[in-house]
């Protein structure tokens, strides 16, 4: 079974771990996990082979070392939208504005974790256990929001706000990204107005 460092750790990582894992981060999600071989990344990185296997003695290790440390920096970015906010529907509003925004960004490329979902088929497989538990935390925490508001089934609202973020990331990179966040925000006035009614 892989095992991956926690994301706990990323502060104290080595400079040359830390250089790796951004080098990878920027790769895998500008150009899908399984097109960037080792040796690119470690060319990229400016390690030799031999800092790279000490530290990840796998690609597969590094794999899930990103989806992970993708999954914390969604985390503290909701978490700090949540804290910031002087309630829950503000908190809600200021979430669709950070994912209009995130759609908007220079080298967007979709969601990180549908792209990686769609690489790794097995659902067993350890990236795909990260995807997974990224996307319960998700509803979990988008629930507790709509739950403050008083929405009547906050989980069904927090699946279908997840599902409306889905969209509107796909639609952003593949389509039109002005439509995407715009039907984005349409979806989620409705399910606000669906918490205030209650």
């Amino acid at each position: 079974m892989l095992v991956a460092e926690s994301p706990t750790l990323a502060p104290q990582r080595a400079p040359a771990k830390a250089r790796i894992l951004e080098i990878a981060n920027d790769l895998f999600y500008r150009d899908g996990i399984n097109n960037v071989g080792v040796d690119r990344i470690i060319a990229a990185s400016a390690v030799t082979k031999a800092t790279f296997y000490k530290h990840y003695r796998a690609k597969d290790n590094l794999i899930v070392e990103y989806i992970s440390s993708r999954h914390e920096r969604a985390r503290t970015q909701l978490q700090a939208i949540i804290a910031n906010a002087p309630d829950a529907e503000t908190a809600l509003q200021d979430f669709v504005a950070a994912t209009a925004a995130e759609i908007a960004a220079p080298g967007f490329r979709g969601c990180p974790f549908i792209n990686a979902a769609a690489e790794f088929p097995d659902a067993e497989h350890p990236v795909r256990r990260v995807v997974t538990a990224h996307r319960d935390w998700y509803v979990e925490t988008l629930a507790e929001q709509l739950k403050a508001m008083g929405h009547p089934v906050p989980g069904d609202g927090a699946d279908e706000l997840l599902l409306a973020r889905d969209g509107a990331l796909a639609g952003g990179y593949a389509g039109d990204a002005i439509a995407a966040t715009a039907a984005f925000s349409r979806a989620t006035s409705r399910i606000l107005t669906d918490a205030r009614g209650h």
